[in-house]
């Protein structure tokens, strides 16, 4: 884009500064994987939100909510700031919505003082992200949420040479920062690191290199996809499990879409995770009765739905405490410290952060009644986002 085109785009973006939405219809954008090889992830934010919607209506006083959704396909930065502007430019959205990976959110993110616009993160997991604007609210999760109760129960359980292997951006760069630093202060070591490129399909390679750095266990994250599917098959089917090589993940990488692939040879594999379909609680149960009745499978369940489910319901908030006006500050302020019982559990924004804070399960896969599960062991309560915490 040329700077003159910039120069449009800005003016038409700050001219949304001081306009106010319709008091018929508030509109908000959502972009999210809804092709491609993530599109379940995608369709999963929309199952969510329409989950929301059908237990609450579409309207909030006297506001219409309507969801606008674009699709993002993949990682495409360029792409993603592209649906942004087209979004708040020519859909005159007030809210955005969703991302799946890091770096679309992190290109949208200047968008976001320009338009005065709120955006409720429903994946995308690196930390820092939130730190770009203070208009970003997260109802996801970050690697380091989930990577510190990981690195934590591996020593407990007696791992002492950890090889780890993660995807070669935000997310997996972050998962590796926060397992090293917690394992090895727990007294582990790590042998090996292995930073994975999102493209790989081969994970032999990487397994032979493990094998040859004899780590008792593997400490992984991919985003939950095609890869993640790929990294387990080559870990089961390397003889790294038959060889007595311990696999821990973050839960990405046993989604229970998963886990019929997977298959019984899975049994065992310990993950840390926010959320899982076998979660047992009446917040979950009715859930997943409202993504059933609106025609959903329970076996493409995955978390990117009850984190549109909930980011909703912030959604939701920010309209009540703004009537329906273009007050950012005052939206996002609306939903600092707000607590709820979610379907994955107990939960809160942190005021300080604006990251969702929650509790982190130990699952282990394992077969109930025939079926393949993710069930859950161990509760570590309330967890922060550990990177921000600690600033």
């Amino acid at each position: 884009m040329n700077k003159g085109a910039q120069s449009i785009l800005a003016l038409a973006i700050l001219g949304l500064m001081t306009g106010t939405a319709s008091a018929d219809v508030i509109k908000v954008g959502v972009i999210g994987t809804f092709s491609g090889p993530y599109a379940l992830f995608g369709k999963n934010f929309k199952m969510g939100i329409d989950a929301w919607v059908a237990q609450n209506g579409n309207k909030v006083g006297n506001h219409t909510v309507e969801f606008v959704y674009k699709d993002e396909e993949g990682p495409n930065p360029a792409k993603s700031k592209a649906l942004a502007q087209e979004l708040l430019v020519k859909d005159k959205v007030q809210y955005l919505a969703g991302i799946y990976f890091t770096p679309n959110a992190l290109a949208v993110a200047p968008l976001l003082e320009e338009s005065k616009t709120p955006l409720i993160v429903m994946n995308a997991a690196t930390s820092a992200i939130v730190e770009k604007s203070p208009y970003i609210v997260r109802t996801s999760f970050t690697m380091w949420q989930n990577t510190v109760p990981a690195a934590k129960v591996a020593f407990k359980n007696g791992a002492k040479k950890v090889a780890i292997a993660v995807s070669d951006y935000g997310p997996g760069i972050d998962a590796e920062a926060a397992f090293k630093k917690t394992f090895e202060g727990e007294g582990g070591a790590v042998v090996e690191a292995v930073r994975i490129p999102l493209a790989t399909t081969d994970f032999s390679p990487i397994m032979q290199r493990i094998k040859d750095s004899g780590a008792d266990t593997i400490f992984t994250f991919l985003p939950s996809g095609p890869p993640t599917l790929g990294f387990v098959k080559a870990y089961l089917d390397n003889g790294l499990k038959a060889g007595g090589v311990k696999l821990m993940s973050t839960g990405d990488v046993v989604t229970e879409p998963d886990l019929p692939n997977i298959g019984d040879p899975g049994i065992g594999i310990l993950s840390t995770y926010h959320y899982s379909v076998s979660h047992d609680s009446k917040e979950n149960a009715a859930f997943l009765a409202e993504l059933k009745k609106g025609g959903a499978s329970l076996d493409e369940v995955t978390m990117t739905s009850v984190a549109a489910y909930d980011g909703a319901r912030l959604i939701y908030k920010m309209i009540e405490a703004t009537d329906g006006k273009r007050d950012p500050a005052k939206a996002v302020d609306a939903v600092k410290d707000m607590k709820w019982i979610s379907p994955r559990g107990p939960v809160s924004i942190d005021p300080a952060t604006r990251h969702i804070r929650q509790n982190v399960y130990v699952r282990s896969v394992a077969k109930v009644d025939g079926k393949l599960i993710n069930k859950e062991e161990q509760t570590f309560a309330d967890q922060p986002d550990w990177a921000l915490s600690t600033k």
